[in-house]
C-alpha cells in the first residue's frame, strides 16, 4: 500500500501541474475584468437597528463636532460638476502616467502598457463637515473632511512578450482630513498666492485590485501590507508638519518679497566732477537707492563748491533679491533756489557681490542707463564706493548643527544661538496690520505712528473707518540687537474737513523686543492703552546678519 500510494502522489501531482498551469493560462489571456456596477442606495428608515449601529462612524463631522460647519452648498456644487471634473482629472492623470508607463518599455520585456478605461465613476466625493481657523496671520486655514466611497472604472493593460495582462482597480474608499492653508493673501485675483496641504491623520484607504478574474487584495497577507505601505509612503511626505505646496501666483504680482540681507555702502569720494556752477564749482551731493525699493532715497551731505569732494560715509539699504536688484547712485549739484542739476548716475547690480566681502567699485558717471545714448560719451566724472553684502542668517541655519554624543551642538551656534542674535548687528521690522474698535471723540480718520530709536514713521490715513487696515511695513537697522528697548504703536485720528481739534490720539501701546529677539518674531493683538475696546495688530520680526 505504501508503494501504490506514492505512486498515485506522483501521478497525481504529474498530471495536476500541467493541468493547473494550462487552466491558469487560459484565465490570464482570456478572462476580462466586468464593468463596474452602480451602487444600490436605501433610504435609512429601511435599516434595522443593528445596521444602524454599523453606520454611526459614518455619521457627517458637523453632527457629532460643533467646531465643524455644515457645507451641503460645497456638496451640492460637487455633484453637479462631478462629470466635468472627472474628465478633467483624468486627463491629467493620463498626460501624467503616460511618461512614466513609457520610461518602462523596453524593460523587463514590457512591450507597452496603456489605459483600457479610465473613469472616477459617478459618485463624487463628499465633504462631512470643514473647520475654519483663525489665525493672526496673513493666511486662510481651513480642514475639511473627506471621505469617497466611489465606483471608478480603471482598467490597465500591459503587453508582456506575448501575454496581454489586465489589472483593474475597484471600490475605492478614501478618508482623509487635509489642512488647507491659502496664504499669504495678496490684493490679487484670486487673493493667495499658494495653496500649502499637509494631513493631519494618515489617511485611510481601502481599493479592490483585480488581477485574473479575481481581487488580489483578498490574498492573506497582502492588504495588510499594501495598507502599511501605502499609509507609510503618504506620511513620510504629507503628514504635518510635511506640506505639499501649489504655487498660484508668479513672485512678480505676489506678496512682497522678504528682506534678505543688508547692503553696506560706502561713498567714498568722487574725481572731476562737472562745473555746473556759473563761478567754475560745484556743490555736489550722491543719492542712492535700490531699485525696487519704495523707501526714500539716502544722502550724503554736500560738499561746497568742491569737483573731487570725499564724503567717507556709511549707509545701509536692505536687499531683498540680490539677483535681480540693483544699487542707484545719482549725482547732483546742489542749489539753494531751484531744481538740483543733475551730474551724472551709474548703477552697480548686486550679483557682482560676494557675500561679507568688500568690494571697490570706481564707475564712470553717466547721463542715463542707455548704451545707445552719444550724451553718455561725454566726461561727467568719477564716484568711488565700497560695498559689501552681508545676508541675514537664516532661522534654519540659527538652530541648526550636528550633535555629540552628549547633546550639544557642534557649529557655531554651539555656544547658544541666543548669543549669536545679541552680538550681531541686525534689521528689525514691523509690520502694522491693522487695527479694530478704534474710536476718536470729534473723528475717526486713523493712522499710526512708530516711534523707535529717536525715529518716527506714519502709515497712511484710513478715513472714516473704526477697523483701519493699513498692511504697512517699516524697518530699523540697528547695530546691535535692541535688548531693553521699547517700542512705541500710537493709533492717531487727524481731521479731513471742518474741526476743533486737528488731531487726537485713539491708544498707544508699548511693545518690549526682548521676546522679539529671543524668538525672532511675534505676531500679536495688543490691547490699547487709553481705548475702550481698541486693539492692534503687529508683527515684529528680528533678522540677524
Amino acid at each position: 500500500m505504501g508503494f501504490l500510494g506514492s505512486l498515485l502522489g506522483i501521478i497525481g501531482f504529474g498530471i495536476g501541474i500541467p493541468l493547473g498551469l494550462l487552466l491558469g493560462f487560459l484565465l490570464f489571456i482570456y478572462v476580462e475584468p466586468g464593468d463596474v456596477k452602480e451602487p444600490i442606495s436605501r433610504p435609512i428608515h429601511e435599516f434595522d437597528t443593528n445596521s444602524l449601529l454599523d453606520i454611526l462612524p459614518e455619521i457627517p463631522l458637523w453632527v457629532k463636532h460643533p467646531d465643524y460647519d455644515r457645507v451641503d452648498w460645497l456638496n451640492k456644487l460637487l455633484s453637479d460638476m462631478w462629470p466635468y471634473l472627472d474628465k478633467a482629472i483624468c486627463g491629467v492623470i493620463k498626460s501624467t502616467a503616460e511618461p512614466v508607463f513609457a520610461e518602462y518599455i523596453g524593460k523587463f520585456k514590457l512591450k507597452s502598457v496603456e489605459f483600457k478605461n479610465l473613469s472616477l465613476g459617478t459618485i463624487p466625493p463628499s465633504i462631512h463637515g470643514i473647520k475654519v481657523h483663525e489665525t493672526n496671520e496673513n493666511e486662510l486655514v481651513f480642514e475639511p473632511a473627506v471621505r469617497w466611497a466611489g465606483n471608478p472604472n480603471i482598467t490597465l493593460v500591459l503587453k508582456l512578450l506575448s501575454l496581454r495582462i489586465t489589472v483593474q482597480l475597484v471600490d475605492v474608499q478614501l478618508f482623509a482630513a487635509p489642512r488647507i492653508i491659502l496664504k499669504p493673501l495678496v490684493p490679487t485675483f484670486p487673493c493667495f498666492a499658494s495653496v500649502a496641504v499637509s494631513l493631519m491623520e494618515k489617511p485611510h484607504l481601502d481599493f479592490g485590485l483585480n488581477l485574473l478574474g479575481g481581487d488580489v487584495m483578498a490574498i492573506p497577507g497582502v492588504y495588510q501590507y499594501v495598507q502599511d505601505t501605502i499609509k507609510k509612503q503618504v506620511a513620510s511626505l504629507y503628514l504635518w508638519p510635511q506640506t505639499f505646496e501649489i504655487p498660484i501666483l508668479d513672485g512678480s504680482v505676489g506678496p512682497t518679497k522678504k528682506p534678505v540681507g543688508i547692503l553696506h555702502v560706502k561713498v567714498v569720494r568722487a574725481i572731476k566732477l562737472l562745473k555746473m556752477d556759473l563761478l567754475g564749482a560745484s556743490d555736489p551731493y550722491v543719492k542712492l537707492s535700490l531699485s525696487g525699493d519704495k523707501l526714500p532715497a539716502k544722502k550724503t551731505s554736500i560738499k561746497m563748491k568742491n569737483l573731487n569732494p570725499e564724503w567717507n560715509e556709511d549707509f545701509k539699504l536692505t536687499v531683498k533679491d540680490p539677483d535681480t536688484q540693483v544699487l542707484q547712485l545719482h549725482a547732483y549739484d546742489w542749489e539753494k533756489v531751484g531744481t538740483h542739476d543733475k551730474l551724472g548716475m551709474q548703477i552697480v547690480p548686486l550679483r557682482l557681490l560676494t557675500p561679507h566681502e568688500t568690494k571697490e567699485f570706481t564707475l564712470n558717471l553717466v547721463k542715463n542707463t542707455n548704451p545707445n545714448d552719444p550724451h553718455n560719451k561725454k566726461w561727467r566724472g568719477k564716484l568711488v564706493v565700497e560695498l559689501t553684502f552681508k545676508p541675514f542668517i537664516d532661522d534654519s541655519e540659527l538652530f541648526s548643527g550636528s550633535l555629540h554624543g552628549s547633546g550639544k551642538r557642534e557649529d557655531m551656534i554651539g555656544k547658544g544661538s541666543e548669543d549669536v542674535s545679541l552680538n550681531r548687528a541686525g534689521l528689525l521690522l514691523v509690520l502694522l496690520q491693522g487695527a479694530e474698535d478704534v474710536e476718536g471723540t470729534h473723528h475717526n480718520n486713523p493712522y499710526a505712528v512708530v516711534n523707535f530709536g529717536g525715529e518716527q514713521k506714519k502709515t497712511k490715513t484710513i478715513k472714516k473707518t473704526r477697523d483701519p487696515c493699513w498692511n504697512e511695513e517699516f524697518q530699523f537697522v540697528l547695530e546691535e540687537a535692541p535688548l531693553k528697548e521699547k517700542i512705541r504703536i500710537e493709533v492717531m485720528s487727524r481731521r479731513t474737513g471742518f474741526s476743533f481739534r486737528r488731531k487726537e490720539s485713539l491708544g498707544y501701546v508699548d511693545i518690549n523686543l526682548n521676546d522679539v529677539v529671543y524668538n525672532g518674531r511675534i505676531n500679536e493683538k495688543y490691547n490699547l492703552i487709553n481705548s475702550r475696546n481698541g486693539v492692534l495688530h503687529v508683527e515684529i520680526r528680528w533678522k540677524v546678519i
